[in-house]
């Protein structure tokens, strides 16, 4: 008899890939994975620390879970990701009705966690502990096998694939290295290999994940043959069927010129750049212990858009980090002017556990801080608007998200979100030419290119 799996994740894409990769996981274990929390026989809760609202809203769903376990008492609740590398056993002390506890490095664990308990050799679990030594497995051939042409899920159009996981900067600021370890790279042909598979099965799109991929190999020394990023990324660009290239995270201080050179070079590698900046203030950036300055980072925007003069970039700020003055938010200000990104993402500065900055003592008042977030934001959706309007008219390749008998949505290959009308029946991962007819601040609309090919 099938078992049904509920997965709820927070955070970012790196959660959502390892969100599939226990999906996947489990399948082998007679688990099918189910849309409702209350169809399940086993919850699982892949969380995010990042920031505190996130790890508030983990510990508020247990709060509901605990009533859905009093109804169905065989009910398996486990919790993963960096609230439980963070957390540990604290959370058996704060939620009891937890089953299993299981860290960054150890999701590969859990179908045996589960057989454990499943067969009373134990009436909880945790594994947390964050290995110097840890590989990640060769997972891929976990995947489902190759369908027939044709035969692919229409849903499925693009993917992420995990090349790294870590990160060695120690960011003041950031629990990753607490709670995602030392970074760790993939070896190149579990990722060609799992690329292919997925192309095999339908997948165009394929974004590489990690939370620093700049330093994919460089740290490393279970790789051998050590292989940079920008090499990976030509390898990955060059096999047959990937028709969308992405990548993120990126850090300034690990961006070299010849991977700002595959924007020139390699045709299927989109113009989206990601590249979180944090803070404009060269105070600040030290105080963050980020290693460049804002000189350096205008350095390498300049000569991203030498090399790509289309490319949108995006970035993140963090409002009201400890001792940010009015003047060094004045400079944050200024380096949004300077660059003009086509999106953000801002926050609030929050203390996070076991992070240096959490004990630093000239905190920015609450009120402070939010009104220095609404400035940003107001600014940064003027910008956004502006750069958006500088598609009008132009055609731009969209590829289809969502369809309906009259309009669909789709993303241009700088990630931006494109509304238009629909003449045809369109399947998701469809390439469409729409010609832009409005710009708002978040989405373009537009009108389908008409050919011979499309009536």
């Amino acid at each position: 008899m099938s078992k049904h799996v509920y997965i709820k994740t927070f955070g970012c894409q790196m959660n959502e890939r390892d969100s599939e990769i226990m999906v996947q996981l489990l399948s082998q274990s007679g688990y099918i994975a189910v849309g409702e929390q209350t169809d399940a026989d086993l919850v699982i809760l892949n969380t995010c620390s990042i920031r505190a609202k996130a790890e508030q809203k983990v510990f508020s769903m247990l709060g509901m879970l605990r009533k859905q376990k009093k109804k169905q008492p065989d009910l398996r609740i486990a919790v993963a990701g960096c609230v439980a590398q963070q957390e540990g056993e604290q959370i058996f002390h704060r939620m009891p009705h937890v089953d299993i506890v299981v860290g960054t490095q150890q999701l590969y664990q859990l179908p045996e966690m589960l057989g454990r308990l499943e067969r009373q050799e134990t009436t909880r679990e945790i594994s947390c502990d964050l290995d110097k030594e840890f590989t990640i497995p060769p997972f891929q051939r976990l995947l489902e096998e190759a369908p027939a042409p044709g035969q692919a899920q229409p849903a499925e159009f693009r993917k992420f694939v995990t090349i790294m996981q870590g990160c060695n900067n120690y960011c003041s600021y950031c629990v990753v290295p607490k709670t995602r370890g030392r970074e760790i790279s993939r070896p190149v042909a579990d990722i060609l290999e799992e690329v292919q598979l997925l192309i095999a099965r339908g997948i165009k799109e394929i974004t590489l994940l990690g939370q620093n991929v700049n330093s994919y190999g460089c740290t490393n020394a279970v790789v051998e043959d050590p292989t940079g990023f920008a090499d990976l990324l030509k390898m990955v660009a060059e096999i047959p069927g990937v028709q969308r290239l992405r990548f993120t995270t990126s850090n300034p201080q690990d961006l070299s010129t010849e991977l700002m050179q595959c924007f020139r070079e390699l045709p299927n590698l989109c113009p989206q750049f990601h590249l979180p900046v944090q803070a404009g203030s060269n105070a600040v950036l030290k105080k963050m212990h980020r290693k460049y300055t804002r000189e350096i980072y205008l350095e390498k925007v300049a000569e991203l858009r030498s090399y790509c003069p289309d490319i949108a970039i995006c970035t993140d700020v963090i409002v009201g980090f400890p001792g940010e003055t009015e003047k060094d938010f004045a400079q944050t200000m200024d380096l949004l002017e300077t660059v003009r990104f086509h999106g953000s993402y801002s926050f609030k500065y929050s203390d996070r556990p076991h992070t240096r900055s959490a004990d630093f003592n000239d905190k920015v008042a609450e009120e402070v801080k939010g009104e220095r977030l609404q400035r940003f934001q107001r600014r940064q959706d003027t910008i956004s608007l502006e750069r958006n309007q500088e598609f009008l008219g132009k055609t731009v390749e969209v590829m289809v998200e969502s369809s309906s008998p009259s309009k669909a949505r789709g993303r241009t290959r700088t990630n931006h979100i494109v509304h238009f009308t629909s003449p045809t029946d369109l399947l998701p991962g469809d390439i469409v030419l729409v010609t832009v007819t409005h710009a708002g601040e978040h989405s373009l609309q537009g009108e389908p290119v008409i050919t011979e090919s499309s009536l």
